[in-house]
């Protein structure tokens, strides 16, 4: 994987969860940012045997530079929850 730079959107951040997918209800990809705050991108299933979820990054996602953590999070149509383990990227200011 190469660098990822703040502001970029030519991103698509992809996520196994090493669970079966077709009995989803949503998935997430969930964040904390260098700034300590949270949030959560709506994503997609890829791969559903596989576990895999993506999200397509947009303009403003990716808002600041440091270490960013990334984790799975899914609800089951039976209304379970699972999340997943974390992840840690590094964000780079573009010109490093």
């Amino acid at each position: 994987m190469g660098k990822v730079f703040r502001g970029q959107t030519a991103l698509l951040i992809t996520v196994r969860t090493f669970c079966d997918l077709s009995r989803t209800e949503s998935v997430w990809i969930r964040y904390r940012k260098p700034d300590k705050t949270g949030g959560e991108f709506t994503a997609a299933v890829e791969d559903e045997e596989k576990g895999i979820i993506f999200y397509d990054c947009k303009a403003g996602d990716i808002d600041v530079s440091g270490w960013w953590v990334f984790w799975a999070f899914v609800t089951f149509d039976d209304g379970s929850s699972a999340a997943g383990e974390v992840a840690k990227v590094f964000v780079w200011r573009e010109g490093r």
